[in-house]
C-alpha cells in the first residue's frame, strides 16, 4: 500500500516515522526544511510528484484550518480510488466536504496530541475512527491504532463532536479560567505547577483549533454546566457547610472512578 502524509507537524511526523517501515511512504510538506531528516520514506516537492507517486491513501496532517483547502488543491493529482483520510480533533467542515468529492475517505481522530502525550508509549491512550468512513480504511486505521494498543471507539460525525465538546471544551475553559486568574507565585506548589504546564501546553496550540473547539454547537452547554457547579461551590463555600461540602465531594469522588 502506498501512502502519501500531508503535512510534517509533529502528528504528520510521528505517522511517517510509525508507518514507513511497513507501507510505501511518501512526505509532502510546504516548508522543505521538515523533510530533510526523514528516511524510508520518499519526500514530495510538487502536486505532479504526488501524481507519479500515486498513493493508494492520502492521510492530511497540516493543520485544522488548512486540511479542506490542501484537499482541494491535491484532488486533481490524485487517483479516483485513492482514499483521502484525515486525523483532525475538530470535524467542522469535514461532514459536509466528503461527500461533495465523490472519493472514498476515512476519518479518524487519534485522542492524543504531541503537546502532552508520550508519542513512544500510547498504550492506554484512545482513537476515534469515524463510522460513516469507508470500510478499507476503517480496517487500515483500526489494524495502525492496534498496534499502539489504544482503546479504538467507532462515533458519528455528530457523535464525535459531541465527544468532543465534552472531553475538550470542559478542560480548555477550565484552564482558560485559570490562566485568566493567573498572577505571579513565589512559592509555588506541586498541584499549581501541573496545573500551569497544563495551561502552557494548552496555549501552545494553534488558536484556529482552539476557536473551532470553544465555537463548537455542543460546547455553551458544556460551560453552562461548569458555571452551575461552580455557582453551586460558592454557595457551600459563602454559608460555610460543611455538610454539603462533604457530600458534594464525596459525589465529585465518585466522578472521576
Amino acid at each position: 500500500m502506498k501512502i502519501l502524509v500531508l503535512g510534517a507537524g509533529k502528528m504528520g511526523s510521528w505517522l511517517i516515522e510509525s508507518l514507513c517501515l511497513d507501507y510505501e511512504v511518501a512526505a509532502f510538506d510546504s516548508e522543505l526544511s521538515r523533510l530533510k531528516y526523514f528516511f524510508n520514506c520518499t519526500k514530495l516537492v510538487s502536486y505532479e510528484e504526488v501524481r507519479e507517486f500515486n498513493p493508494d491513501m492520502v492521510i492530511n496532517a497540516v493543520n485544522l484550518q488548512l486540511t479542506v483547502p490542501v484537499f482541494k488543491e491535491i484532488l486533481p493529482y490524485l487517483d479516483e480510488n485513492c482514499i483521502l483520510a484525515d486525523i483532525t480533533s475538530v470535524k467542522n467542515g469535514l461532514r459536509q466536504f466528503y461527500p461533495q468529492t465523490g472519493r472514498r475517505f476515512v476519518s479518524t481522530h487519534p485522542m492524543f496530541g504531541p503537546t502532552f502525550a508520550n508519542l513512544r508509549d500510547l498504550s492506554g491512550q484512545s482513537a476515534i475512527i469515524i463510522s460513516e468512513s469507508d470500510e478499507e480504511g476503517k480496517a487500515f486505521f483500526r489494524n495502525f491504532f492496534d498496534s499502539f494498543n489504544l482503546s479504538i471507539f467507532e462515533y458519528s460525525f455528530l457523535e464525535h463532536d459531541q465527544t468532543i465538546a465534552y472531553s475538550l471544551s470542559v478542560p480548555f475553559a477550565s484552564t482558560m479560567v485559570f490562566a485568566a486568574c493567573m498572577k505571579k507565585q513565589e512559592a509555588p506548589g506541586t498541584t499549581f505547577k501541573k496545573h500551569l504546564d497544563i495551561a502552557k501546553g494548552l496555549f501552545s496550540e494553534d488558536d484556529f483549533l482552539l476557536s473551532e473547539v470553544l465555537f463548537s454547537p455542543f460546547t455553551l452547554e458544556q460551560l453552562e454546566k461548569i458555571s452551575e457547579r461552580l455557582h453551586y461551590l460558592q454557595e457551600i463555600i459563602r454559608a460555610k457547610d460543611e455538610e454539603k461540602l462533604r457530600i458534594f465531594l464525596n459525589m465529585l469522588r465518585k466522578n472521576i472512578r
